[in-house]
């Protein structure tokens, strides 16, 4: 084990020692730092791709491996007292190399865990620092600088090691009771593995993508305790406009027995000077299941009736569609899919905290005969691709430390297999997150 793999461990060993200490359930205080707030999140993640076919790894061998340990310090202070109230938003995050190397770093761009350097070498670490002033007027809320928003059509990523964050300004009102309506516009974004604020928009599909910004506007409608709504629309200036439309339903039968559903639609159009091609696309979600007891089971169903892949930033979490799941979205231009979801609650069996998910889902019907140039997709003799499939399991497990001086500290494993046609990759993937949050004031 290296200098930096001990480093990293103790780490995890000095936050362990600090303790939880009282963890406030309570709204914080109004004032300015009566109302402020400093936690840390400690984050150990070991990331591992196996690409069956030996495919579209960085070193052309078809496997990856990282492990890595981030640190994420947040400071969010109160509002200065008055009609019009100011604070700050503060973070400083430090991602450290604990084991990759020659011949085991990721797939690129993206996808890996850690930066690399001009040798194509994973860095030994790297860090994140930004803020974001806010003010406070009534039932509203306005950010300027890093921020980090979370709607169906701009959200910030956390799936990796540090999580992605934007630049730019955003709003957000809850003057009617049940509603909350939130917008922004912003200029850049910060991928997972970079240390700069200022990185420019790429997309899952299309990579980088000259945007000058991408502004968004919607609301969440809570109807009742059993059905919310959601509407909302986005800009990538010169790309697209996107709309969305949601819905959940949790319906009660019995004291231990609902209906569970919901219901997810997206339409994109080219906008501007169309620097992804000319299309015209929806596709949308539904899904239904029952929850008894410890036990809840999930199908969906989800159809895109576009000729292109339904394209999201890259790296975020914009994509409330019920089949995007570990690896696949299975939002292939005409493609179908299905999915049967299984969770399970131990609390009912007596060990609080541990929990287990699995999941198959299967795509089919995947053309890109009629693909813009930037999605298309051929096969080797260069026509476009037909008739592709490809399906995906998942298997998860997770256990939160309930009380004690490491209360909250979880164990999260990950596992997906997915198997495709020619138009994706096979692969085996394991993934193991280990958490420990800190809230220090």
């Amino acid at each position: 084990m290296n200098n930096k793999s001990l480093f990293g461990l103790s780490l995890i060993a000095l936050g362990i020692s600090v303790g939880h200490g009282a963890m406030a359930d309570e709204p914080k205080p109004e004032g300015f730092i009566e109302g402020s707030s400093l936690t840390i999140l400690n984050r150990n993640l070991y990331f591992n791709r196996d690409f069956r076919k030996g495919q579209s790894s960085r070193t052309g061998n078809g496997f990856s491996e990282e492990w890595a340990h981030g640190i994420m310090g947040r400071f969010e202070s109160g509002f200065t007292e008055g009609t019009v109230g100011f604070g700050i938003d503060a973070f400083a995050m430090l991602g450290i190399k604990l084991d990759s190397g020659d011949g085991r770093s990721g797939a690129g761009g993206s996808v890996d865990v850690m930066p690399y350097n001009s040798a194509g070498q994973p860095e030994d670490d790297y860090s994140k620092v930004g803020s974001a002033v806010k003010a406070r007027f009534m039932d509203t809320v306005i950010k300027a600088g890093d921020v980090f928003p979370v709607t169906p059509v701009v959200q910030y990523g956390d799936s990796r090691l540090l999580p992605e964050s934007f630049r730019g300004i955003t709003l957000a009102n809850t003057s009617i009771d049940g509603l909350t309506l939130q917008g922004g516009r912003l200029h850049a974004m910060s991928q997972p593995n970079s240390s700069s604020m200022r990185d420019g928009f790429a997309t899952f599909y299309a990579g980088a993508v000259d945007s000058p910004w991408i502004a968004y506007f919607g609301g969440d409608y809570l109807m009742n305790d059993s059905v919310a709504v959601s509407l909302y629309s986005s800009r990538l200036k010169d790309a697209w406009n996107q709309y969305y439309f949601g819905t959940t339903l949790s319906y009660p039968l019995a004291d231990d027995v609902a209906l569970i559903g919901g219901f997810n639609y997206y339409k994109a159009v080219d906008e501007g000077k169309q620097l992804l091609g000319s299309f015209n696309n929806n596709i949308w979600s539904g899904k239904a299941g029952v929850k008894f007891g410890a036990h809840s089971v999930i199908v969906a169903y989800q159809r895109n009736n576009g000729d292109d892949d339904f394209d999201y930033l890259r790296q975020s979490d914009s994509i409330y569609l019920d089949n995007s799941i570990q690896y696949s979205d299975f939002n292939s231009p005409k493609e179908q899919s299905w999915q049967v979801r299984y969770d399970l609650d131990m609390e009912s069996f007596g060990v609080p905290g541990l929990s287990f998910m699995t999941r198959y889902a299967q795509g089919w019907d995947a053309d890109y005969t009629n693909a813009n140039a930037v999605y298309m997709r051929r096969d080797a003799n260069g026509d476009p691709l037909t008739n592709q499939k490809r399906w995906e399991r998942d298997i998860e497990a997770k256990y939160v430390v309930q009380s004690g001086s490491l209360k909250d500290l979880s164990f999260r494993i990950r596992q997906a297999t997915t198997r495709a046609t020619d138009f994706e990759s096979d692969l085996d993937e394991f993934r193991l997150i280990v958490e420990y949050p800190l809230e220090v004031l």
